[in-house]
Formats: C-alpha cells, structure tokens, sequence
C-alpha cells in the first residue's frame, strides 16, 4: 500500500486495502488473545490462593474460549471462494402455502444470522405466494468468510409443526431448499455465451422506490443450457439489476462447476456422493415438543425460537468441522 503509484488504479487499491483490513483485524485479534492468554496464567495462580477472584477467572477463561473457537472456525476455510460473498436463495418446497409460509420464516432465520455475524444483507429479489410466505427469495451475504459460513446451510430444512392455515389444526410438515453460490463480482475465468441467455424483464413488485410497479425495470435471466435463472428487481434501473443479475447467475454457475468437480473427485476416491440441493439436513420441530436436529452432524437445539432468530452457530461450526475431519 505504500508503493508509488498505488492509488493510481482504484479499483485494485479498494481491493488491497479491504484485504489489508481484513487481515489487520485477524492479527490484532490473535495478538490480544496471546496477552489475555498470559494474562490468564497469572490469574489462575492468584485465584489457587484467593477464592474471591473465582468469578472473574471463570469469566476470563469463557471470553478467551470463545475468541479461541472464532479463530479454529477461521482455519476451517480453505476453499477458492470461501473467504469472499455469497448469494443465498430460499425456495419453498413440497407442502404448499405451509411450505411458502416456511420458506418465509427460513429467510428470516438466515438473514438474521448473517446480521449477527456481522454481514451486510441485500435481499435482490422475492416472489410472495399465493395466500402466505414466498416462493422464493434471493439475497446477497457481504462478509468476510460468507460463502464457507453459508456452505453449511446448503440443503432442504424441514418443519414439522401445527398448521396455522389448517382450520382443523392438524399437523404439517413444510419443506423448504437453500442454495448457495460465491458472489464472485469481478471477471472470472467462466465463458457465458450470449445466445445461451433469454432475458427477460417484468415490473417489480413491493417497495423499492417510485419505479416500482411503473417500469419493467426487474430484470430475469434464464441460462439454457443449465436451467439456471436468476432475478434481480431492487436496483434502480434496468441497467443496474441486469448487471446484478449476471454478477449472481456467474456465481451460480461457478457453484454448478465447484459442485460437479467435488462429486468427480468424490467418484474417484470411491466415496457416497452427497445429493446436494436435495439433501434434508435439519429439522425443525414445533409439535408435538420443540427441537431443532441437524441430520448431518447429530446436533440438538431445544430451544427452536432462539434458532429461528438466527442463533445457527452452534450448527454450522459442528458441520464445517465434520467436513474437515472428513
């Protein structure tokens, strides 16, 4: 950063000084964990001949194990694109308006926990149901670790609960999917054929400013030859969520690449294949007792409101270390 000429070309001095604060933020953050760890060691040896300070060594020893367990999660990604964005979509599945009505309720949930985690959240496109929920919904992550954070929720999340639509209060189960893809902005070496896209535009729909409902100004792009399609509708013009648009449909289809690259290798090692998009991975459970289970990792949470608030760390961190270990 010191270097003549550095500032000459923005765009890659944006990039650098992001990397800089990044990386800055992680040294700082193992520096003071050294000093509190010393720290520590001198507190113990008081606390063996003064009781009263029990309570502030037990609270030293909690925030260090804390910071400790965010820097092991650090470690745990490894991948091309795990340190950088991700674009997270929530589809309804089988279960009808209860589905719709789940996959709201989980785009919440996932929304909420990227807050917490300290990423910016931009919801870039939602289509409502019929009478309750969505059927889908596409948002962007920012944040450091986004895309290795959001992997662990790739699956279908189920729902078993009583039926608010059912007059007869019966039970349901809902099922709802989530895909995620790295939110690669930049050019990236991934061909995309213009006669392999029909784009399409179409009024948007909810708020986002006076354009909205008088201007097709939403933008649907459709790639043939995987079937991929993707919207954009909260930007400002045309232009901006076209170029939205491409950004979030390169990402997918470097995901459908990433995705067919580690079942290859899944083959060659003559491993069972995950099924991917496809795949149950949790369940959450309202009636007949309340508790949230990942299928993958065996993790049990009772308290089902907190994780539909977007307490999912507990999840994610035991599935990001099931897959290093495997």
């Amino acid at each position: 950063m010191g270097a003549e000429g550095f500032w000459d070309d923005q765009e890659r001095a944006a990039e650098v000084s992001s990397e800089h604060a990044r990386v800055q933020r992680r040294l700082e953050g193992f520096r003071a964990l050294e000093a509190d760890l010393a720290d520590l060691e001198e507190l113990e040896q008081l606390a063996a001949e003064d009781d009263s300070i029990a309570a502030e060594l037990e609270e030293q020893r909690t925030s260090i194990e804390a910071r400790f367990a965010e820097l092991e999660e650090a470690r745990l990604f490894a991948g091309t694109y795990d340190g950088g964005d991700a674009v997270v979509t929530v589809n309804a599945g089988a279960g009808g308006t209860d589905s719709q009505d789940w996959a709201e309720m989980l785009l919440r949930t996932e929304m909420r926990w990227a807050e917490r985690r300290g990423m910016k959240v931009e919801l870039k496109e939602a289509s409502a149901g019929e009478e309750a929920g969505i059927k889908s919904a596409t948002f962007l992550a920012r944040g450091e670790n986004a895309y290795g954070l959001f992997s662990a929720e790739k699956g279908v999340h189920r729902l078993v609960r009583i039926s608010p639509f059912d007059s007869a209060s019966r039970r349901h189960t809902a099922f709802a999917g989530v895909e995620v893809a790295p939110f690669v902005a930049k050019d990236v070496d991934i061909e995309i054929e213009p006669d392999d896209l029909q784009v399409d535009t179409y009024r948007a729909s909810g708020a986002g400013g006076q354009h909205v409902n008088k201007t097709d100004s939403a933008v649907r792009i459709t790639h043939r030859p995987t079937g991929t399609v993707v919207q954009c509708q909260n930007e400002r013009s045309q232009g901006a969520n076209k170029a939205t648009a491409m950004a979030m449909l390169t990402s997918k289809l470097i995901e459908l690449e990433e995705q067919r690259r580690r079942e290859e290798i899944a083959k060659e090692k003559g491993e069972a294949q995950d099924v991917g998009w496809g795949s149950q991975i949790r369940s959450y459970v309202l009636h007949p007792y309340t508790m949230v289970k990942d299928h993958r990792t065996n993790v049990e949470v009772g308290n089902v409101q907190g994780v539909l608030d977007g307490d999912l760390d507990e999840f994610v961190r035991a599935e990001l270390l099931r897959r290093t270990a495997a």
